[in-house]
Order: C-alpha cells, then structure tokens, then sequence
C-alpha cells in the first residue's frame, strides 16, 4: 500500500489554550503503528469523543489529534494472519481515538487485537449505528442477565433514556420482555422516540436525584441501567427492590460516589461495573454476535442521524449541551 497516500480527516490542534477543529489532508505513513489498516466507511459519535475534541486530557494527552472511538470498514491493509484485504471489520474502544488516532478519517491503522470481524447479517452502517453505545448498551445487558434480572422481578429505569446508550438499552429490553421507565433530563418531548423503542413509563431524571439524604428509599424499580453515576447512581441504588441489579458504564454527571453500604447489606443490590473499553475479546464477540442476531432491535429506528465529517461540529456541541438524542453516525 502506498504510504504516501493522502486521505481526509478531522484534526484537533490546541492553540493557546483553544481547540480547534479543522479537517485536513494526512499521510498513512502519519498513522501510528499497528498490524491493520482499514478503510473506514462509518463511524459514530460518542460522549468521549466530544470530551477529545474539547480538550479534555483524561480522554485525550496530546494534540494535534483525530478523534473517533468508533469504525467499521473494510481492511485494506494487513500483516495480521487473522484479518486479510477486503475483511469487513469493526474496530472500537481500546486506545482508538483516545491517544491513538481514530475513527474520524478515511484510514485507520490499528493492532490486530484490537479489531472485530464484522458479524454475519450486520452491515458496517448497521454496526455503528450501534458503535460503542450499542455495544455498552448489549453488554450492560448481558450483564443484568447473567447476574439474574428477569422481566418478573419488577420494572427496570435506565437514564439518559434518549441518548445513544439509553435508547438501545431500552430497545433491547423492551425486546426481552421487560418494563422499561425511560429516565431522561428533559421533562417533556420524544415522546413517540420513547414510545417506539417500547418504553412503559418515563420520568423526570429529579427523581432519580434524590437530595434527601436518606440512606435507602422506597424501591421504586427492580433494576437499572446507568450512564450518568454520581448521586444519580446513588439515587437507583436505594430506590431498588431487594436482590436487583444496577449497572453503571457512565459518569456523564459525576465520578464521585458518596453513600453507605445499606443498599448492598440490607437489601441485598449488585453494583455491576461495565466496561466496554477492555472487554475480553471472547465476551466482545459474543455482544457483538447478539446485537447482530436476537438482539438487532434498533437499525430501523427513527433515531438515527448521519453526518458528514463537515457536519459533525453541531452534533458535537448538542451532545456536550446534553441535548443529543439517539445515535449519530459519520459517513466518511
């Protein structure tokens, strides 16, 4: 392949304490090291990838940068034994578009383990359209499944209910039988967003901000799905039925976690960590293969917005003013 070759690509550069954005001509012999190059066709965005274009030096330590935690395209170049020219490939999370260059450009190049094989029966627009929202949705999931959640044990809430993670978690339980509370920021609007990924009742996120102080409250739901954390995951974990299950993969509102041990000890509440970041290869493949398969509930849903990379600025700056809704892709 010809090194020399130039391809588009979003760059950020950090200029006197401002970062700026501006999309310009690379080399792939400027892409870093790896065993993989791929062609990419789509990519998505997610919260860290606005955190990266905003400067934020716990995602992103050096600039200039391309961000893009998310790609799936087609291999153009390989000295991996496992992938070959013309494999359909995903690649997400790992170190891509955190300090590695990501998915916002034409070319990727990447180590071999950090790529996937594009399961059968999902195009590359279709796989991210889940991206590494879809994918921390399934596996939070999966999750709850495997530590024993089931529909009969009572409704489980899932917050930023009309975002990326939210809504195709809703979608998928609403698939398994679940009753679904949407917790959302906005306390009116998307209704027929809502109404169409299944969900069975929505709330203001205030009730899921408990400012009382008490250490438990009364159980509220049997589950959750969190991406917020800090008092909002305290919150769902005292307001929880005894022996449920809460998942946290997010902390869109805080780090911090402040709260007693009665929710664990007295009624018995699994915290459940997820992350999608370093997730055994093995257990990647298994989510990815059921969001291809019994899991594909969400690709037809109105909540897909493509962008170009020349577009991708309004996207950004909704989803860092909490006021993104859904999955927004990039066409590349």
């Amino acid at each position: 392949m010809d090194t020399k070759a130039e391809f588009k690509a979003l760059r950020i550069y950090e200029e006197d304490g401002k970062f700026i954005r501006r999309i310009e001509k690379r080399k792939i012999e400027d892409l870093p090291e790896g065993d993989v190059i791929v062609k990419v066709k789509y990519s998505s965005l997610n919260f860290k990838d606005a955190l990266s274009v905003t400067g934020n030096k716990g995602v992103t330590r050096k600039y200039p940068h391309t961000p893009g935690i998310d790609a799936a395209g087609v291999v153009e170049h390989s000295e991996s034994d496992k992938f070959k020219v013309g494999d359909q490939v995903i690649v997400t999370s790992y170190d891509l578009g955190m300090n590695s260059d990501g998915g916002f450009a034409e070319y990727i190049r990447v180590p071999e383990a950090w790529v996937v094989a594009l399961p059968k029966d999902l195009s590359l627009r279709q796989a991210m359209i889940y991206g590494t929202a879809g994918f921390t949705a399934a596996l939070s999931v999966y999750r709850l499944l495997a530590a024993g959640q089931t529909p009969e044990m009572g409704p489980v809430v899932v917050t930023g209910a009309l975002g990326g993670v939210g809504s195709i978690a809703i979608s998928i339980l609403a698939s398994l039988g679940f009753e679904v509370i949407a917790a959302t920021f906005e306390k009116s609007g998307g209704e027929d967003e809502l109404h169409e990924l299944g969900v069975a009742s929505r709330i203001s996120s205030e009730i899921t901000d408990d400012q009382s102080g008490r250490p438990l409250l009364r159980p509220l739901w049997a589950g959750a799905i969190d991406v917020i954390g800090g008092n909002t995951l305290h919150t769902l974990l005292k307001a929880c039925k005894p022996m449920g299950n809460v998942t946290c993969c997010g902390n869109v509102g805080s780090g911090d976690l402040a709260m007693t041990m009665y929710p664990f000890i007295l009624n018995g509440i699994s915290l459940i960590g997820i992350d999608s970041q370093k997730c055994p290869m093995e257990l990647r493949q298994k989510v990815w293969d059921k969001l291809a398969a019994e899991w594909n509930e969400y690709n037809n849903n109105e909540q897909v917005i493509e962008s170009s990379l020349e577009n991708l600025d309004i996207y950004i700056d909704l989803m860092l003013a909490k006021k993104s809704r859904g999955r927004v892709i990039v066409k590349i």
